[in-house]
């Protein structure tokens, strides 16, 4: 029997999930799979290669005889079990935000900096999702061009907070299609009342701040005392990380969007050198990982809808940008539970 010992922590969430299929689907060489989760998961099954495999619980001993430990379950359980994991000899790949800004832990986007597992001392750091999309069409162009400072706005999918956030735009879209009268809706002048006049209310919101369905939200993350979300210093931070450019700068506006799956990033960058649209087009057509759409007089660009599901990234509307020298805007489209999370995560173990 070849192949490795692999330990899948989360196992029966979204992320877990995503990330078994895609080990399934890649035939990674796997000897042994150990599904592990919370106390509530146990008596659970995941479905593997055929095989109806017990979800096993988290604790001190999870991590014996394990080769790779994939982490998708929080920041509070990577914090306190990846240490442990790490003693067992065990190879830890986290999706969390715990230990990738750590000058010890690499953060890893394959087609991009993957000589930075080499240093690695047992942890390997999955970066976040939006970062990643945006990467992908970004760096290709840097290593041409040369980016010197970046402007970027998001627009997150709901699956980015999980099963939750899935159900929630759910529930409120089937609460408003079942409203008797939802023309008759009108916007209040007094922002403390409900967000709609009678007949019918907004629907309630538990996961998001706002109601999500048919709304967008200038909110993703928790905000800071400059104004930033922790998302949106998560986008420059990691970026100078993984481009090696700690003195890049980029401003991020993230946004939650009525979407079920994939994120999309409208970017504006400017660049040290001469840059043209088609010179533009020619290096993204043969960027690893990433597809040209771009064909806009004929309807042609990225959308969510489109690179749902899929493995690659998908950029497009490129145009030389009006209010910047050698810059260039473009907009980008990725499936974030698959590049921005259990696809990466799985080519970092393929790169080990």
């Amino acid at each position: 029997m070849g192949g490795y010992h692999i330990a899948v922590v989360g196992a029966t969430g979204a992320a877990g999930t995503e990330l078994l299929r895609v080990l399934e689907r890649r035939s990674f060489p796997i000897a042994s799979l150990r599904p592990i989760g919370s106390a509530r998961s146990v008596g659970k099954s995941v479905q593997f290669c055929g095989d109806s495999i017990p979800v096993e619980k988290l604790d001190a001993g999870s991590f014996e005889k394990i080769d790779i430990a994939f982490f998708g379950a929080g920041g509070d359980v990577s914090r306190n079990y990846v240490p442990i994991a790490c003693q067992a000899d065990a190879i830890a790949i986290d999706k969390s935000s715990a230990f990738r800004m750590d000058p010890q832990v690499p953060l890893v986007i394959p087609e991009i900096n993957a000589e930075d597992v080499r240093i690695h001392r047992g942890v390997i750091a999955n970066p976040n999702c939006t970062t990643t999309v945006m990467l992908m069409a970004l760096y290709p162009l840097h290593k041409i061009f040369r980016v010197h400072r970046v402007f970027a706005a998001t627009y997150q999918a709901v699956s980015g907070s999980g099963t939750r956030g899935v159900g929630e735009l759910t529930r409120q879209t089937k609460e408003w299609a079942e409203d008797e009268q939802p023309c008759s809706r009108r916007p209040v002048a007094d922002a403390k009342e409900t967000a709609f006049d009678q007949p019918g209310s907004a629907p309630p919101a538990t996961v998001f701040p706002h109601p999500i369905a048919f709304n967008l939200l200038p909110h993703v993350d928790s905000f800071l005392e400059s104004g930033y979300t922790k998302e949106e210093v998560k986008m420059q931070d990691e970026t100078r990380k993984i481009m090696h450019l700690p003195e890049l700068r980029v401003s991020a506006t993230c946004v939650r969007v009525p979407v079920y799956r994939a994120h999309s990033v409208a970017v504006t960058a400017e660049f040290e050198r001469p840059i043209s649209v088609e010179r533009a087009r020619e290096v993204l057509s043969k960027a690893p990982g990433l597809e040209l759409v771009d064909e806009p007089h004929n309807n042609c660009y990225p959308t969510p809808l489109n690179v749902a599901g899929k493995d690659d990234c998908q950029v497009g509307r490129l145009r030389l940008d009006c209010a910047l020298e050698n810059g260039l805007s473009f907009w980008v489209s990725g499936d974030q539970l698959l590049k921005g999370a259990a696809l990466n995560a799985v080519q970092i173990a393929e790169l080990l």
